[in-house]
């Protein structure tokens, strides 16, 4: 059985406060079980040179977890971001970025501000799914605030982790689970269902294509669940 009685298919207790930072154009609070972070939206009337002329707007992102958000202080990444921090700051915004018509938002780029303040699985996944709230929350500002005509967002965007544990596929693992699970997943899917990343890896052998497929179902069962309660915190439901 695993922790708090949760069936294989269910998710940790998923609260999204929006507007938690005041002075962000986007924010909220997403807690996800014992694993809380803070995603901050920014918006800058520039984009990176490159796209300079193209008509087209930018979306990137941060990720950084405090020393005390795990069981051992974490040395503070002030000079130079781990590979794990570059790795999830470049998911997270591809995977924004997957969810918005960037045509529609010429010459301005949001940055999403991911921080970790208590860890305990899954903050990758749930980095994703709080920074879409932020990222929409700062777009409907500049529509309010006559910057955009219109929301450019085209889907809603979320993610979760799924693994093999003790030879059976569940969903939404925390830390100690993922600590000892055969095979560990993640996913992230727009509303329709369609595919913006999948990343997997076997820790002790191989798993099978049953076993993927059975992993792929429970992801898009907890994705709807999170894209419905993004919703419910933008009142958009």
């Amino acid at each position: 059985m695993r922790q708090n009685n949760r069936q294989n298919d269910e998710l940790r207790k998923v609260e999204i406060i929006p507007n938690f930072n005041p002075y962000a154009e986007g924010s909220c609070l997403i807690k996800s079980g014992n694993t809380h972070v803070i995603c901050t939206a920014s918006v800058e009337d520039k984009v990176p040179a490159w796209l300079k002329d193209e008509g087209k707007g930018w979306i990137t992102a941060e990720y950084a977890m405090l020393p005390r958000a795990t069981l051992t202080r974490t040395p503070r990444e002030t000079l130079k971001p781990s590979g794990r921090s570059q790795e999830i700051k470049r998911l997270i915004g591809r995977a924004l970025r997957a969810g918005v018509d960037l045509t529609k938002m010429p010459d301005i780029s949001v940055i999403i501000d991911c921080d970790v303040i208590q860890a305990d699985g899954g903050t990758r996944t749930a980095s994703v799914t709080g920074g879409f709230v932020a990222l929409y929350l700062a777009l409907e500002s500049l529509v309010k605030g006559g910057k955009l005509p219109e929301n450019p967002i085209r889907e809603f965007v979320a993610a979760v982790s799924c693994g093999i544990h003790n030879g059976q596929a569940i969903l939404d693992e925390d830390y100690e689970e993922d600590s000892h699970a055969q095979a560990d997943t993640n996913f992230v899917f727009t509303e329709s269902g369609r595919i913006v990343e999948i990343q997997g890896t076997a820790e002790e052998e191989p798993f099978d294509n049953e076993q993927f497929l059975s992993l792929m179902k429970l992801a898009q069962k907890g994705i709807g669940e999170l894209i419905k309660k993004q919703k419910i915190a933008l009142g958009v439901l």
